[in-house]
């Protein structure tokens, strides 16, 4: 049986994911150490100084936007492989 990523839940899902894991480094970066923490997100999210408001909301942007990234370029290569696999195994 060949399963099928669609490409709308993947993009849901890894948005959300990223966008959660996102404040929790920067609650982390808050309330324990931000040693390297602020480095490290501007670097991946241009616009984001450490930290105030509106940057704050530019890193959730930023993170629902890589992880429709992710799904729009994965769901489609993981469905040509899995389906070229399929096609392989069957001859």
């Amino acid at each position: 049986m060949n399963k099928r990523l669609k490409v709308m839940s993947l993009g849901l899902s890894l948005s959300s994911f990223l966008v959660i894991t996102y404040v929790l480094c920067v609650l982390f970066g808050l309330l324990v150490s931000d040693r390297g923490m602020h480095q490290l997100l501007g670097q991946l999210m241009p616009g984001f100084t450490w930290i105030t408001w509106p940057s704050f909301f530019v890193g959730l942007i930023w993170s629902f936007i890589y992880g429709w990234y992710v799904a729009v370029l994965f769901a489609p290569l993981f469905n040509f492989f899995s389906r070229r696999s399929s096609e392989l195994e069957g001859k």
